[in-house]
């Protein structure tokens, strides 16, 4: 691979941020874990290497590392935050903890041209997150920018094109970062941009065909953006072999089920319907953990597909529609530290004695990536652009145990929370808007009575790829006549309220 970026990963959470953004410029990318030896890093041949962030203080002990040898060769590299602080300690800089740690937005003043900041004005935006910083450089380093709490907030060295920032230009908090890694990439380390879509599908066929061979693949069909485009990817590499089911959890919104049919009609899809409403909610009861109830849901979905593959006796795989977040949050990748967000259902809560195969077609593909490829396979647009749906449905959005009443409450407010952003014009600029029904009751008034009633809380957040996110700023006229429906339409809330909270801190979902 003679044009690729190699990502040494040392156990970020934006890791797979930088290989998002790198491939949003069309450029080779592989992620791979910082204990490799320096003989296998070099076997890539990679036309430039970046160093990821990570938890960890370079100074600490069994703190991940790199052959240092890499530091002096003409291989262009970049470090980030942690990347950067362990190029200056393993070349002799100092690098100590902080007064007080730094996080969320700094702003950086460039202090010389470089081709690094190159269309990159001065001051700009930046996303911090260390408690350690740069104290002294190391021997023919310089200091390219600040901030007001860090002195080398980018270096670079006089000779060699190594190049390191303290903040992290990979997340969307940080406005010029795609630049800068653009510039990183074409300028310095002279890639070339020839990754496209079409490519992807022509190789994923591909494979899936030399894969699967002629046995029967199981579709596990939610009609959601991902298992619907994972579903279509398969049926174009080996067409009536794939049996695809759609299993009825009563964990769904109101018309879900509705929408198969649709998709039957619309992508010529042959999906059996599983009634398994009594199942799910038999084995959630009682069950307020949410990762336990992720691992529930998911034990229990392999039970029913491995039942249905009885009835196909060439069935070996299960398809599943599971994408890049999933894996990075479930600590499902090859890293030097993965750390756990929360278990997907389709990731970390699968049974370790399933009897099939897994088959995740698009699991190296971020949401906006996956849209891509439905538009390539021509799916239609109410399809595409449909909010994500986590596997285990309202299960998750329902905090604390799971009953019938309580899904029916929930499932009215969401309804009435959708239509309204949707007839305002409001829902195709979100990137995924839900509710919460809250383990609690709040006082108020209903005519002349007293009222005891639910709490319900409004999500809705922007984002590129669901890896970090903002709160979506809806009208506040749209938000007070949302609140009201509710109210007035579902009787036993009493109370709604709109999160604001960004990710990071928090995840999108609540549970």
């Amino acid at each position: 691979m003679s044009n690729l970026i190699l990502i040494i990963d040392f156990g970020s959470q934006y890791t797979h941020l930088i290989e998002r953004n790198l491939r949003e410029l069309r450029i080779d990318t592989k992620v791979i874990p910082s204990y490799l030896p320096i003989s296998e890093i070099l076997s890539y041949n990679p036309k430039g290497i970046i160093l990821s962030g990570g938890p960890n203080s370079v100074y600490g002990v069994d703190a991940p590392t790199i052959d240092k040898t890499l530091l002096y060769g003409d291989i262009p590299i970049l470090g980030i935050c942690y990347g950067m602080q362990l190029i200056t300690h393993l070349l002799g800089g100092e690098v100590e903890r902080g007064e007080k740690r730094e996080y969320g937005p700094s702003m950086l003043f460039i202090d010389r041209e470089d081709p690094l900041f190159s269309g990159v004005s001065s001051p700009q935006r930046v996303w911090m997150s260390h408690s350690d910083l740069v104290t002294r450089l190391p021997e023919g380093f310089i200091s390219l920018a600040h901030t007001k709490e860090t002195p080398f907030a980018a270096i670079k060295h006089r000779d060699r094109p190594i190049y390191g920032v303290q903040f992290h230009p990979e997340v969307s908090h940080t406005p010029c970062g795609k630049d800068l890694l653009d510039n990183f990439v074409h300028l310095i380390a002279k890639c070339e941009s020839n990754i496209t879509i079409e490519d992807f599908l022509d190789r994923k066929i591909k494979e899936i065909r030399e894969q699967v061979g002629k046995d029967t693949v199981i579709g596990a069909l939610s009609g959601g953006v991902d298992s619907t485009v994972a579903a279509s990817i398969v049926h174009r590499a080996i067409g009536k072999n794939l049996k695809l089911v759609f299993v009825d959890t009563g964990l769904m919104r109101i018309g879900d089920r509705e929408k198969i049919t649709y998709l039957k009609d619309v992508l010529g899809l042959n999906i059996d319907i599983i009634d398994a409403e009594k199942d799910f909610l038999d084995v959630l009861k009682g069950v307020i953990d949410p990762e336990e109830k992720r691992k529930i849901i998911g034990h229990k979905f392999i039970e029913i597909f491995e039942d249905f593959a009885k009835r196909h006796k060439d069935a070996r795989w299960l398809l599943q529609g599971t994408i890049y977040p999933d894996v990075v949050e479930s600590a499902k990748v090859d890293t030097s530290n993965p750390q756990l967000i929360k278990s997907h259902h389709n990731v970390g809560g699968l049974p370790p004695d399933m009897h099939l195969n897994l088959l995740e077609p698009i699991r190296e593909l971020f949401k906006d990536e996956v849209r891509d490829v439905g538009k390539a396979l021509e799916m239609p647009d109410d399809i595409l652009m449909a909010h994500p749906f986590p596997g285990p449905g309202l299960a998750i959005r329902i905090l604390g145990e799971v009953s019938r009443d309580k899904l029916d409450i929930l499932r009215k407010v969401d309804k009435i929370y959708i239509e309204e952003l949707k007839e305002h014009g409001e829902y195709d600029r979100i990137w995924q808007a839900f509710s919460v029904l809250l383990p609690l009751r709040s006082v108020g008034v209903v005519g002349d009575e007293r009222a005891y009633k639910f709490v319900v809380a409004l999500r809705a957040v922007v984002s590129r790829d669901g890896m970090t996110a903002d709160w979506a700023r809806i009208p506040y006229d749209l938000l007070e006549e949302i609140s009201l429906r509710i109210t007035n339409e579902v009787k036993e809330v009493g109370r709604v309220v709109y999160d604001i909270t960004p990710k990071p801190p928090g995840t999108i979902e609540w549970e």
